[in-house]
This record gives C-alpha cells, sequence and structure tokens, in this order.
C-alpha cells in the first residue's frame, strides 16, 4: 500500500525543517538539534507526532478479540494503563508494532505512518462473529508526545498513554495547533529519536525487516506475553524462546566522534580486525548525534559476533553495548 503523506500544520512555526524518510510530514528540528534534545531530557517541550497512523477498536468484544491476535495479553487491560503489542505473520515474522491504550470503551493505538491501512485491513478481515468496529482514525486524530516530567496541561476528555518516558497525547487534530501553543517549546523529531536510540527502544521499519522476530530486538520483554493462548506466529515466539537462539540480535553502537558523516540505516556492519572489506554481519538500522554520548547508533548483527569485538560501520569505527544476549 502506498504511503499518503500527512503534512503537519506545524511546519509553519519558526524554525521547522522537515524531517525525510518515514518522518516525512513533521518537522526534524526547529533549527538547535542539541538544544531540543536538552529540553526533552529536562522533561520539557513537546514533539509532533502528527504523521503517525492512529487506529481506534470499539465494541463489547474488542479486547477478548485483540486478545487472540496480538502478542500482548490484553484481555484485562485496565482503562488507562499503557501496553504495546506486535502482530506476527504465520512464520513469527513482525509485521506491526501497535501502541495501545484503553478508555473503557475504546482500543486506541498508534503505529508507524502509512501502516494503518494494511493494519485495519487485516483488523476487519479478522472480525468473523465478534462485537467490534475497526476504524482508521488517523484524520480526526494526532499524536503529539510529552517527555516525562512535562507539565503540560492536557484535557480529561482527551485520550493519554503514559510511559515511563512520557506521554502520548491523542489530540483532535482540529485542536493540534492551539495545543501546540500551550505545550511549551516545539522538539523536532530527531531529537526523539536520539533519545529512543540511547533507550534502546526498536522502532519498525527501521530495526526490523522482512526476517524479524520479536526475540532480535527485545520485544519479548515489552510486546509478547510469553504465558498467554494462541495468536499467530506463537509457534515461531515458543520455539525460538524455549529451544534455541535468534539469529540475530540487536546491539548499542558507540561511533567514533571524529567521522563527521553519519552510517545511515542500511549501513554495512563488520568486525574492525577483518578490516573494511571483512565479511558484513549486520547492518546499521539507526543512528543519530546525542547531546551527550556523541554519535550513536542501534544495529542488528549476527548473533555469534562476539560482545567485545570492535566493529566497523562502513569504515567508522564501533564499540557496541549488548541489547539482546546472544
Amino acid at each position: 500500500m502506498q504511503r499518503q503523506t500527512l503534512t503537519s500544520p506545524l511546519l509553519s512555526l519558526p524554525g521547522a525543517v522537515p524531517a525525510e524518510g518515514p518522518d516525512e510530514g513533521v518537522a526534524a528540528h526547529y533549527g538547535d538539534l542539541f538544544r531540543e534534545q536538552r529540553t526533552l531530557a529536562d522533561g520539557k517541550g513537546f514533539v509532533d507526532l502528527s504523521h503517525r497512523g492512529v487506529v481506534a477498536v470499539t465494541g463489547q468484544d474488542r479486547l477478548a478479540w485483540l486478545h487472540l491476535l496480538l502478542t500482548q495479553h490484553v484481555t484485562d487491560l485496565p482503562p488507562g494503563q499503557a501496553t504495546e503489542a506486535l502482530i506476527l505473520s504465520a512464520h513469527g515474522h513482525v509485521e506491526h508494532a501497535l501502541y495501545l491504550v484503553d478508555d473503557g470503551t475504546t482500543t486506541w493505538m498508534h503505529v508507524e505512518p502509512g501502516t494503518q491501512g494494511d493494519l485495519v485491513a487485516y483488523l476487519e478481515s479478522m472480525k468473523f462473529f465478534y462485537q467490534v468496529d475497526v476504524a482508521d482514525v488517523t484524520g480526526d486524530r494526532a499524536v503529539v508526545h510529552l517527555p516525562a516530567g512535562s507539565i503540560a496541561a492536557v484535557p480529561e476528555d482527551w485520550t493519554v498513554r503514559e510511559v515511563a518516558h512520557g506521554r502520548d497525547v491523542l489530540v483532535p487534530r482540529a485542536e493540534l495547533e492551539a495545543f501546540a501553543r500551550e505545550a511549551g517549546t516545539p522538539v523536532g523529531v530527531l531529537a526523539l529519536e536520539a533519545l529512543r536510540i540511547e533507550a534502546h527502544r526498536p522502532r519498525l521499519g527501521l530495526e526490523t525487516d522482512h526476517r524479524t522476530i520479536p526475540h532480535e530486538l527485545g520485544w519479548l520483554d515489552t510486546a509478547v506475553h510469553l504465558d498467554k493462548g494462541c495468536y499467530r506466529g506463537q509457534e515461531t515466539v515458543a520455539r525460538v524462546h524455549n529451544l534455541g537462539r535468534p539469529p540475530r540480535r540487536l546491539v548499542f553502537l558507540h561511533l567514533d566522534g571524529s567521522e563527521v558523516k553519519l552510517p545511515g540505516h542500511g549501513t554495512p556492519v563488520r568486525i574492525a580486525a577483518d578490516g573494511p572489506d571483512g565479511r558484513q554481519i549486520g547492518t546499521v538500522t539507526s543512528s543519530a548525534r546525542h547531546w551527550e554520548l556523541g554519535p550513536i547508533a542501534l544495529a542488528v548483527i549476527k548473533r555469534n559476533t562476539p560482545v567485545d569485538a570492535p566493529l566497523l560501520a562502513d569504515g567508522t569505527a564501533a564499540n557496541q553495548e549488548t541489547v539482546v544476549e546472544p
């Protein structure tokens, strides 16, 4: 399905520079990347994520029905409690990453930009006799992220998904500009990405490819419930967890700060001792310049790569930090 880009009205704010790639449609930054990272780290400002897809599920059977489809246990999800979940293929490969909250009458989820159409189509195909309704409400709701510690006021009747690193607010799209005027300093998605990479949080479409299974990225800890009943792809999840090891693992990279250019998504990773022409053992998935750590990245590499081996990302020296145990 071809992605339909949503262009945020907040791109008209002073200093806004449009983002590219998967975050097209919102601001990459507003003129000072490191200042914006510090703003978030201090619990201030807001990030415009209005390009993300938003899907709503209503009906009395919604949680029991979603429980059958998702990797997460959601049958008894209390109102207001945030969680995340995956939808897998029959072979256990990650197809969708969902960030959910239920308000007592509706289950809300936000997803990667442009993926909501395929998600809704899949959910519609699985309704059968259940009393549920599925709707793409991206045109009506916009995601805005407030960092942990933010004192920005949010109306009581708005849906909020609160996690350790902040709040995702589902703002009525018609009120996005008014909310932004009251929410503090605007911060671009590049600052949020730098903090995401620092926290080792994987992102669908960046850390994933068509072969990704949840074990490789640490999603067993946050998005998969290992004791719940059957869902599509569960056999692979259980088999790898109980009997084997995933073929690849997520690592955090501290990059050589003397290099001017960051290694981009898909950059080959090699063991430094093998040289720049050595065998490729993985790829960079995300990279950023961090206000304290300098240049950093996430990469997915072969599981049996020694954990203490210095690496090269297209010639840039990198020291690895284990995220997923080999």
